[in-house]
């Protein structure tokens, strides 16, 4: 889920870069790439020996079983640093070599940003088969322009938990997933709880807006469930999508919360799981941290609240990392089947088991049991599967992020006008799109 960070002169240079340097590796040179297998590479950023590396090691090791004697894949592990680097700069400087891997991992929100900037390339052709087997929310995020360009070997999204135990003190019934609360009925939960909380020392719920890849990813589907969007279908427009009357409206419920002290105004350790907080907003990740850490957390996940005018749009948190072949590949099909093997049921299965992240195709939940035997775990598909909306498309997705958690936090927290920051981010979008609209007169 979190974003990795495209350096602008990278991806400036990627248009500049002509013909490609692939490397050439001889059969017998790694050990199990055998005379006439196709050879290829794969980069993914995360660390050997970690139970997702451990899950991607195992896929691939699957592949080339089931493909011997046709293909061969070598995969290459490049952890990111603490701020988003490393893999990144590899992947940066490589745009600049012509030195890229056939396949390569790419966070979900960048894809846009690596189609549009010559990184990856389209996918060969996948049969409605193929491709129905993948969750929408899957095909969504890796389709651009109507090519598909990425597919997910996993999928994440945010839950809103509750405390069974608190909203059963206060009186409080949750709705089904169709039907989740709006802003003012949800308004009125909270000042429902604030007394029986104030008792606790604690808030009705428990939000930050951390700088970084995640509050665009908690509280964008506030900005969809009221009507809004952040950027033009295309990507290439902002002003009058991220600057919207919608948009205004919803950075000033964000301002309401804090004002009525339904929220802390800084962020508290461990509120929600002391018990200190009735609901929390977070990833897919804090059902099995209460499940391991805080036991005595009776633990319940309500539908994400929508705008009173929601009319059932898609407008659930959803994305994360896939895997796309990239322009310096000659071998598309077989880098193809890599991708799609590397996506598929058995290995987001596997993820699932290492990993405990949500799976990418619908067989994968139906094999499963967590899915079908617990509630939390269940409510997460569901809202993924009828619900789940990928995060902006647009080539400069980073400046986006950046920009939504500043305008956040300045409204809610220090109480700036909605409106003029709004705007003053529109700017800010417009000066890192106007290359790409100089590109399209």
């Amino acid at each position: 889920m979190k974003k990795s960070v495209l350096l602008a002169a990278a991806l400036s240079a990627a248009a500049l870069v002509g013909g490609c340097s692939e490397k050439e590796v001889e059969p017998g040179s790694i050990a199990g790439f055998d005379e006439g297998e196709t050879y290829i590479e794969m980069w993914v950023y995360t660390i050997e020996d970690t139970p997702e590396g451990e899950a991607c090691k195992e896929s691939v090791e699957k592949f080339n079983e089931a493909f011997n004697g046709k293909y061969f894949a070598n995969v290459e592990f490049i952890p990111r640093n603490d701020n988003g680097g490393g893999y990144s700069d590899k992947i940066n400087a490589s745009v600049m070599s012509g030195d890229l891997p056939d396949v390569i991992t790419v966070d979900g929100p960048n894809i846009s940003a690596y189609a549009a900037n010559g990184i990856i390339q389209p996918l060969a052709e996948l049969t409605d088969e193929e491709k129905g087997a993948y969750l929408e929310s899957i095909i969504d995020q890796g389709t651009i322009d109507g090519k598909l360009y990425a597919l997910g070997a996993m999928e994440s999204s945010v839950g809103l938990y509750y405390n069974k135990d608190i909203l059963a003190e206060a009186g409080i019934e949750v709705p089904d997933a169709d039907h989740p609360w709006t802003w003012t009925e949800f308004t009125q939960i909270l000042e429902k709880l604030k007394p029986v909380m104030e008792a606790k020392n604690g808030y009705p719920i428990d939000m930050t807006f951390p700088v970084g890849e995640t509050s665009i990813y908690l509280y964008a589907p506030f900005i969809w469930a009221n009507g809004g969007d952040l950027v033009s279908p295309d990507g290439l427009t902002a002003d009058g999508y991220f600057n919207s009357e919608q948009n205004v409206k919803t950075m000033e419920y964000f301002k309401m919360l804090a004002d009525k002290g339904y929220m802390s105004r800084t962020p508290i350790e461990q509120l929600f799981e002391s018990g200190r907080a009735a609901f929390k907003i977070d990833g897919a990740w804090e059902v099995n941290t209460i499940y391991e850490s805080y036991p005595d957390i009776h633990l319940g996940v309500a539908p994400y609240v929508v705008g009173d005018n929601w009319n059932g749009e898609k407008y659930a948190p959803s994305g994360s990392w896939a895997y796309a072949a990239t322009t310096n590949t000659k071998h598309l099909e077989a880098s193809t089947e890599l991708v799609k093997w590397i996506s598929g049921t058995d290995s987001s299965m596997l993820l699932f088991e290492k990993y405990k992240s949500l799976p990418s195709t619908y067989e994968a939940y139906e094999r499963i049991k967590e899915f079908s035997e617990d509630e939390n775990y269940r409510a997460l598909y569901v809202q993924l599967r009828d619900y789940g909306h990928p995060r902006p498309k647009t080539p400069v997705y980073p400046q986006v992020s950046t920009v939504f958690q500043q305008t956040l936090e300045d409204v809610a927290l220090s109480g700036m006008d909605a409106r003029e920051e709004l705007d003053k981010s529109v700017e800010r979008i417009n000066a890192k799109l106007s290359r790409y609209n100089r590109n399209n007169e």
